[in-house]
């Protein structure tokens, strides 16, 4: 397996939205040895590796660098990310230097996100041919700084760190209305099957489910985002979406706050590739999602999160009225797409099924509830933070 630095212009504009309508077998995941990858960093980017491991990922390939130091970079960091694109991806390089360059704004507003790193030749991608011997394959690669913290999945989450993810989330949204690129159009991606507007897109893969009860409730999410949501999506307001502040996402260190319930605070952001155009609500109820996968009762988990999104945006009534259909979408969506990649890379299926391990049960028990049952706890948590009730 040999590659050769090429140029990004190999791949002519029109197809910026092939990658889009991401059917998964489209794509051949980068399989990238230790070694190879290790070469990668050292030509491409100049350092000198002294450790490489490599890290989960769903469709990419990623590794933790660690670099040694020499004396042009003593106040560099030593630990770095490299990501390796998948070959559909690495066929949209406008919208990974959109999305690099997102992360360098979000940096110097101040969010917790890795720095990009400059390729020696002053870019912030490389494109690599790989010769399989068979065929040439191009992937695109990054190099970002490694942030410290432990993923939120591997802590207990406190009502207080819930609000903060929930804050976060919109002051996210928020800022990135100031965001300008020439390029930024190509974030409108129109058949991205990650963007909650695609739900109904979920039918083309429920052969993965087989005839079970699963396939039935998916059936009738996909059936009442068609009836009820997707007609109101005009009334919604648009925005750049992160896309996936997931429990794997984001990052947690200890507080100094001599307060229980201050224990951890969000210490780093990760993984903007699934950003899109959408809109505020559909940020928010992602966000709930994820943070109700590891929850001991996450129904009451949607009003924390609620209560700090909109302590920065509340939502409008048309809005509020969609969350609790667009939470239970995003369940299917995670599911779906998991049992789907399974089927194509069984190897790594147990990074695919992290959501799936509770993600069935907790789907089943909002529909069981309905949405009256749930909707009641969330406004009634997210507006006892504004009477004061719950420490805010």
């Amino acid at each position: 397996m040999l590659w050769s630095e090429s140029k990004q212009k190999l791949f002519p504009p029109d197809v910026m939205s092939s990658a889009d309508d991401q059917r998964p077998q489209a794509f051949t995941k980068p399989t990238f040895s230790e070694a190879q990858a290790q070469a990668v960093v050292e030509s491409v980017f100049g350092f000198k590796v002294s450790e490489i491991q490599p890290l989960p990922s769903y469709d990419d390939q990623n590794f933790h660098v660690c670099v040694s130091r020499t004396t042009d970079t003593t106040d560099s960091p030593v630990e770095y990310v490299l990501k390796i694109s998948n070959t559909e991806s690495s066929r949209t390089p406008d919208l990974i230097e959109v999305q690099s360059h997102i992360i360098m704004f979000l940096q110097a507003a101040g969010f917790p996100t890795a720095s990009v790193c400059r390729t020696k030749g002053d870019n912030i991608t490389s494109l690599m041919s790989v010769d399989s011997g068979s065929e040439i394959k191009s992937y695109l690669v990054r190099l970002l700084t490694y942030l410290p913290g432990r993923p939120i999945a591997e802590i207990p989450i406190s009502p207080r760190l819930l609000y903060e993810v929930g804050r976060l989330a919109a002051q996210l949204d928020k800022t990135l209305e100031k965001f300008h690129h020439p390029k930024l159009k190509c974030l409108y991606r129109e058949n991205f099957i990650w963007n909650l507007k695609n739900v109904p897109l979920l039918e083309k893969y429920l052969d993965a489910l087989g005839p079970d009860q699963n396939r039935a409730i998916v059936e009738q999410v996909i059936q009442l985002f068609k009836d009820e949501v997707r007609t109101k999506l005009r009334h919604f307001r648009e925005c750049i979406n992160h896309g996936d502040l997931n429990d794997h996402n984001i990052l947690v260190e200890s507080s100094k706050s001599a307060f229980a319930d201050d224990a951890y605070h969000v210490s780093g952001i990760l993984d903007f590739d699934d950003m899109s155009y959408g809109y505020y609500v559909f940020e928010v109820a992602i966000t709930i999602m994820y943070m109700m996968i590891e929850s001991k009762t996450p129904v009451e988990v949607g009003g924390h999160v609620l209560a700090g999104f909109e302590s920065v945006i509340p939502l409008t009534p048309v809005e509020r009225g969609a969350l609790f259909l667009l939470v239970c979408s995003r369940f299917c969506q995670s599911l779906v797409l998991a049992a789907y990649s399974c089927q194509l890379q069984p190897e790594n299926k147990e990074y695919l099924m992290i959501t799936a391990k509770s993600g069935w049960k907790h789907l089943q028990h909002m529909c069981d509830l309905g949405q009256k049952a749930v909707e009641e706890v969330w406004f009634d948590t997210a507006k006892s933070y504004q009477s004061g009730l719950s420490g805010e």
